[in-house]
């Protein structure tokens, strides 16, 4: 009962969140259109991608079930004025169809990576919102080279980074709850198949529920700084944030010691959900850490 009890303020608070994305991002299309956008074949899927500015590129990855203008269509606007901003929609997610493809972490950032090839792009740096901050971390693993500064928005590397609670919460998720929701409404604007809706909800739920971690020794490898932003009441488990803050470097007494080049700002009063609702603080981060 508890559980449920949770899972249902949960879905409450995504929803609320989906909506207000929706309105704003609506705002911003009707002024910011991108520069290029289509399907690159990559990994035996097709992955859609959206181009806006120029400058420095950076590639944006976002949460589970939401597509890009959910997303970053507050922050798109800002960012691509001085930057060269490469929007990706995830396996499934958007306008990227649908596959029966494995869905995993590996996976996913290869086809980042492979993203990047398409568009010529050597390096950039690489900005992921929980779910997307999950493939970003396993991007910097496996793809170092092409990675500049890595920013992490409410997002682990292991399951157990969330509290339990999250991880009851995740088990619990079926479909029916989804039904006739913002996020319906969202995917079946842009999807190539509508009726793969509840294909796409059963594989990322049962992707959800799968304990993965990374790995602590991958994560002390990554040599790119690290910005990591987590609301104080976003779900993640704030002793295991302090352990993954301290592999890259951080938790040191600066007066005594060299500045970390990888930096953790823990936003007041802020859930998992509100936090990518504070443009401002968001793109303030964003500015001072990806000069």
């Amino acid at each position: 009962m508890k559980n449920l009890f949770r899972l249902n303020n949960l879905l409450k608070s995504l929803l609320a969140f989906v909506l207000v994305m929706l309105a704003v991002s609506q705002l911003h299309g009707q002024n910011v259109k991108p520069s290029a956008s289509g399907y690159i074949p990559v990994n035996g899927i097709k992955v859609y991608y959206e181009v806006y500015g120029e400058g420095r590129p950076v590639v944006l990855l976002h949460g589970a079930f939401m597509t890009i203008d959910m997303n970053w269509g507050q922050l798109i606007p800002e960012l691509s004025k001085t930057r060269k901003v490469i929007a990706i929609e995830l396996q499934g997610h958007g306008h990227t169809p649908f596959s029966d493809r494995k869905l995993s972490y590996n996976t996913l950032a290869g086809d980042v990576e492979g993203v990047m090839d398409y568009l010529k792009v050597e390096t950039a740096d690489v900005v992921g919102y929980s779910f997307g901050g999950t493939v970003a971390y396993q991007f910097a693993i496996q793809s170092p080279k092409r990675l500049k500064n890595l920013v992490i928005i409410s997002a682990t590397y292991k399951n157990k980074g969330w509290l339990p609670e999250v991880n009851d919460v995740f088990k619990t998720m079926k479909p029916e709850f989804f039904e006739k929701s913002p996020l319906h409404t969202a995917y079946d604007a842009v999807a190539p198949d509508k009726t793969k809706w509840t294909k796409f909800l059963e594989q990322m739920f049962n992707s959800m529920k799968t304990p993965f971690d990374l790995g602590d020794a991958n994560i002390s490898k990554i040599t790119a700084p690290v910005l990591i932003i987590s609301g104080d009441n976003d779900g993640l488990d704030k002793e295991e944030l302090m352990k993954t803050y301290k592999l890259l470097g951080g938790d040191v007494s600066a007066d005594m010691a060299p500045m970390p080049k990888s930096q953790l700002a823990i936003v007041p009063g802020q859930s998992h959900v509100s936090l990518m609702m504070q443009t401002g603080t968001i793109l303030n981060y964003l500015n001072g850490f990806l000069k």
